[in-house]
């Protein structure tokens, strides 16, 4: 059982970490259109770190499952992307410039969450369905940051992202010490080589609809605060759409160790991606009536809340012992690095030609071929 001060301390760096990507999600692409820059390339500069995931987490995992010194990785990591996040002051309006300094942040700040969900479960040792009690301080930071953001917009303009950025990785780093590691009786625990667990056919669908969920997710996490705006939403209420997603997220991660040991993680899994396509549809043709839009906004508590919370519960099955950094770090450089670049680069470049409705169906499709592959291939 964790210690209070423990369970604050990991809580702690979930509400750090998440609440940058409430500052990024939303309000990042409105910054760099306020720079002048056109939907290709922000297209490409919030691909970037979608990008590094998929090489930066694989190689941290592995220092760390070397080293066996997981959190003293995670430090570093912290350290190293607030520093470089600090070039964005250097380069201004820059898009090279500004590609540079996401590669670089972006590369230690994608090293940090995956070493840091294996020390969680380490930690919890064998109550790991209590995780989502640990994560959903994530989710509270996300809906702090992108709420609370979106009037400080209002007042004081986009300018003021990146300030806000740097101190989030700044309070990230600093807590990231408070951290120790995980009892080294639990991290040492026979293991199979990794190319057979690799070869598994239910790790492969699970990968897969990884993939292609994340890829669905593409378009609303680069696009969703500037589709909005066309429909005459204020900023404040975009920040306030975003964190109703979150919010209901919450509460799924409360309930999530009572419906994973009911329903399993196959059941929930299929629940998930089926009500991430419905969400798609909703978003791509009902975006300007806002009952329908709450209501979409509702199931990001399924699409990414739940698929989540199962993905990470069946990486620390598939992947025992020593390969535990290593399969959180595949899990998010397939996932949330490759797929998540494959759907923001495609709505980047087809935005303009194809339009929003048809950008939010190639993710409704996207889904639906993602739930065809949980239901073939993760078998009960």
């Amino acid at each position: 059982m964790l210690s209070f001060r423990l369970y604050l301390r990991l809580s702690g760096f979930y509400l750090f970490y998440f609440a940058t990507l409430g500052v990024l999600l939303p309000y990042w692409g409105l910054y760099l259109l306020a720079l002048g820059f056109e939907p290709a390339r922000i297209g490409e500069l919030i691909a970037i770190p979608q990008v590094t995931k998929l090489v930066a987490p694989t190689l941290w995992g592995w220092l760390a499952d070397r080293t066996g010194c997981p959190m003293r990785v995670i430090r570093w990591a912290c350290l190293a992307t607030a520093l470089t996040f600090t070039g964005v002051y250097a380069v201004g309006g820059a898009y090279w410039g500004l590609l540079l300094t996401t590669l670089l942040f972006s590369f230690f700040w994608n090293a940090a969450l995956p070493q840091f969900e294996a020390v969680t479960l380490n930690h919890l040792g064998e109550q790991t369905h209590r995780y989502s009690r640990v994560r959903l301080w994530g989710s509270v930071g996300f809906i702090v940051a992108a709420v609370g953001v979106g009037f400080l917009v209002q007042g004081w303009g986009v300018g003021i992202v990146p300030a806000l950025l740097l101190a989030l990785f700044i309070a990230l780093w600093i807590n990231s010490l408070l951290v120790a590691e995980a009892p080294l009786t639990r991290m040492i625990q026979a293991a199979p080589p990794l190319g057979q667990v690799l070869r598994r056919p239910a790790v492969i669908a699970l990968f897969i609809a990884c993939f292609l969920n994340q890829a669905a997710h593409g378009p609303y996490y680069a696009f969703l605060s500037l589709y909005l705006e066309t429909f005459g939403y204020s900023r404040e209420a975009i920040g306030l759409l975003w964190g109703l997603g979150v919010a209901v997220e919450v509460g799924l991660f409360v309930l999530f160790p009572r419906l994973l040991l009911r329903f399993g993680p196959r059941q929930l899994m299929l629940a998930a991606l089926a009500l991430a396509t419905l969400r798609w549809l909703l978003i791509g043709h009902f975006a300007g009536s806002l009952p329908w839009l709450l209501f979409a906004q509702t199931l990001h508590a399924f699409s990414f809340g739940v698929f989540h919370a199962v993905s990470i519960h069946l990486i620390h099955q598939f992947f025992p012992g020593t390969l535990q950094g290593r399969g959180q770090a595949l899990y998010s450089s397939l996932s949330f690095g490759a797929g998540n670049a494959v759907g923001s680069l495609a709505a980047g470049y087809l935005w303009q030609g194809l339009g929003p409705a048809a950008i939010f169906d190639m993710a409704a499709a996207l889904g639906a071929l993602a739930w065809l592959t949980a239901w073939r291939g993760l078998r009960p």
